[in-house]
């Protein structure tokens, strides 16, 4: 399956791709209400959340302490039995509930369904882990045309599937949310990819926030390492959809009308265009 069967001569112009950042999950900002307004303003708002944190949690009382090789959860088989029940289920479902409480539509699904994300093991010395997965957009694309907001849990379909001796099996993925993210924007076209996270976007190496980024700019700051952590993920992200997309946002999402903002326009964060 692919992304193909289901380009229908849709407009995606109006489409945004919001990356809702495990750390910023539960925080007291105006998030769910921004989506809400969106689709009073017309637009298209599909959500990717991640969860990491609360995977960790869910792992750590069991008595197992997460593990990262080079900044990337390891996932056994316990793990991902975790990331799954976490992330399309407890996560998806509050993310959901919370947009219904403010009159919105939203239908939680994950990349499992519908192939929507197809990936291949990233490095068996991670486990479970994915890479940049391949995008069946079609479940998409029926969500979107019942008048809802499609909310995604980022798993993945392993590729090539295995025929397994149990129901559960091995052929789920956890993949990096923001490369999920990326993936989708470049295969729906959307206008903009927005990342909310905790800081206040892209800093240079002198700790300043970077308003206005190109292409160029964001593999210098990868080559150099001035990137780190998690940012490295959003900007490897970012490069991907910029073929396709106008803009990438990255974003405090704690901030008042994060979402609202980037859509209207105004200078919020750190905004990266081609050129």
């Amino acid at each position: 399956m692919n992304s193909e069967n289901s380009d229908i001569n849709k407009d995606y112009r109006n489409h945004l791709v919001i990356k809702m950042g495990g750390s910023t999950l539960g925080a007291s900002d105006t998030t769910f209400d921004d989506l809400a307004e969106l689709q009073l303003l017309g637009a298209v708002p599909v959500v990717v959340h991640g969860g990491g944190n609360l995977i960790s949690e869910w792992v750590k009382r069991a008595g197992i302490e997460a593990e990262f090789v080079r900044g990337l959860r390891v996932t056994d088989n316990f793990t991902l039995e975790n990331a799954v029940a976490v992330l399309s289920g407890l996560v998806n479902k509050q993310l959901v509930a919370a947009l219904a409480f403010r009159g919105a539509r939203a239908v939680g699904i994950s990349g499992v369904d519908g192939y929507l994300f197809q990936s291949e093991i990233l490095d068996s010395e991670l486990g479970y882990v994915g890479g940049i997965p391949k995008v069946d957009k079609y479940i998409v694309d029926q969500v979107i045309s019942s008048g809802s907001i499609p909310v995604i849990a980022p798993i993945a379909l392993k590729y090539p599937m295995e025929r397994m001796d149990n129901i559960i099996g091995h052929n789920i993925l956890n993949v990096n949310g923001d490369s999920s993210s990326g993936a989708l924007a470049a295969a729906v076209k959307a206008s903009q990819l927005i990342f909310l996270t905790d800081v206040e976007g892209v800093m240079d190496e002198s700790g300043r926030l970077i308003e206005l980024m190109t292409e160029e700019k964001v593999n210098d700051l990868l080559e150099s390492g001035v990137a780190s952590g998690g940012m490295i993920p959003k900007l490897e992200a970012a490069i991907h959809a910029l073929p396709y997309v106008e803009k990438v946002n990255i974003v405090d999402g704690r901030k008042p009308k994060a979402i609202i903002n980037c859509y209207q326009g105004k200078n919020i964060g750190t905004t990266i265009t081609r050129r």
